[in-house]
């Protein structure tokens, strides 16, 4: 997920703080971070709450000039 840990970040959260709002292991967002894995579809809207933001900014595709 190629925005995650820039949105994370910008809203001064650890992936363990992620990790337990999501009920999933840290280990699984640092995954997430490094693209190795994505997160189950059904987190997606959780995932994007917590990060205030859109689900398509999850992916980048909320991002201006981006397919």
């Amino acid at each position: 997920m190629k925005y995650l840990q820039v949105l994370r970040r910008q809203n001064n959260l650890t992936q363990a703080e992620i990790a337990k709002a999501l009920g999933v292991s840290a280990s699984s967002v640092a995954k997430w971070e490094t693209t190795n894995t994505f997160p189950r579809a059904e987190l997606l809207p959780a995932l994007a709450d917590l990060l205030h933001c859109a689900i398509d900014d999850l992916f980048g595709r909320g991002k201006e000039g981006s397919q």
